[in-house]
């Protein structure tokens, strides 16, 4: 008997906004069986860099993956020894594999990127194999800011930092930061006032936790401060997050070295753990910085057998992209657009609406191949026409 549709199957990716050629069409593989499913993926899958999803028994988009090499990935899926593990789950709930060719490996990971933040399928949001969860390190919640994380992009908040993968790590800088800065780690939903603000009966307070009393809050949930006071640490803990003030760091590091000469070994070995969490994310802030610092220019991507696409990248944003031009009159054309949006410092069009996000993967991609920057050009720099090609 056939399985029934649910309400939410799977209808296709949609369109590719940053793919500046025709729409290459979805593939798809199906099989009752995983044996039979994997047959399938070996003969039809493709070597190609690509984005690929898992489809359950009743149509529904369960994950999302991208690879330099679809056949080889999704080939990794059915490994024996991955029965296990949520590889394996993936793998036993899937019925169709659908796939879609992209022009290059950062084509792939842009699009994945976006697949993932459209569809939220089921293994991607509660676990992604081999690899960790994206996770953002967000400062807001007024009127007594902290820092905490979210798994997704807070528009409300004063500044966010990621993607970053690296929960633990995350989660144990955002206990280390509070603390070090002085920020209340409350709910949002406890009451926060400030010493300047009058208060109609002279209630006494109490404080949410003992937080205060160590010294490692300013106490805005009894009016323990100013506001002024506060919005101090909050401008410090956000210079931290730009890359601009590193003095948590050297904090840490002169604590952890008072301890361990005092011979407070088990305090030393808190303290250097409490100091690799806060390095990880200085470092990934210092990616980020040199990102929105550095990264403005047209990055352009050719593979073997592949259309070029140029990337249009802002203060390490991704805003668009255009199809590489192949005579002298699309030149110029191309020329007169990347001027454009070069001097507007607006994207171009309205078919891809830059996201904040992908300044994060961005920020990864180059410092992971550092060579690709060497291609990179300002739109006032176009590079000539490659020999061969027409010039009319």
């Amino acid at each position: 008997m056939d399985a029934v549709l649910s309400d939410d199957a799977f209808v296709g990716f949609g369109e590719d906004t940053l793919y500046p050629y025709p729409a290459p069409s979805l593939q798809s593989v199906a099989a009752g069986s995983t044996e039979l499913l994997r047959g399938e993926v070996r003969q039809q899958l493709p070597r190609e860099p690509g984005v690929y999803g898992m489809l359950d028994l009743l149509g529904r988009l369960i994950y999302v993956g991208k690879s330099k090499s679809l056949r080889n990935r999704v080939l990794s899926y059915f490994l024996p020894n991955n029965e296990e593990d949520k590889a394996g789950r993936i793998v036993q709930s899937t019925r169709v594999i659908v796939w879609e060719t992209q022009p290059s490996e950062f084509a792939a990971l842009v699009r994945e990127q976006s697949l993932i933040r459209s569809f939220q399928p089921r293994f991607n949001v509660q676990g992604i194999p081999r690899r960790q969860q994206p996770i953002f390190l967000c400062l807001g919640r007024p009127p007594a800011e902290q820092f905490y994380t979210a798994r997704r992009h807070d528009p409300k908040a004063l500044y966010v930092l990621g993607p970053l993968f690296g929960a633990s790590r995350a989660m144990r800088a955002v206990e280390v930061l509070n603390r070090l800065f002085g920020l209340r780690d409350c709910s949002s939903t406890q009451p926060c006032s400030f010493t300047e603000q009058l208060q109609l009966f002279d209630i006494e307070a109490r404080p949410g936790c003992i937080r205060l009393e160590l010294g490692s809050c300013l106490g805005p949930c009894i009016s323990g401060c100013s506001r002024s006071a506060y919005e101090a640490q909050v401008q410090r803990a956000r210079a931290f997050l730009q890359a601009r003030d590193a003095s948590p760091i050297h904090e840490l590091t002169s604590t952890m070295q008072r301890a361990a000469t005092g011979r407070h070994f088990e305090r030393a070995a808190q303290l250097r753990d409490d100091l690799k969490a806060v390095q990880w994310l200085s470092r990934r802030a210092d990616d980020i910085a040199q990102a929105r610092e550095r990264y403005t220019f047209v990055y352009p991507v050719e593979e073997a057998g592949m259309q070029p696409v140029w990337y249009l990248i802002r203060r390490g944003i991704l805003e668009g992209a255009v199809a590489a031009p192949q005579t002298a009159t699309q030149r110029r054309a191309t020329q007169a657009l990347l001027k454009q949006w070069f001097a507007s410092d607006k994207h171009i069009g309205t078919r891809y609406m830059p996201r904040p996000e992908t300044l994060a993967l961005i920020a990864s991609w180059f410092r992971n191949q550092r060579s690709e920057l060497k291609k990179t050009f300002l739109p006032t720099d176009l590079p000539l026409l490659p020999r061969g090609r027409t010039t009319k």
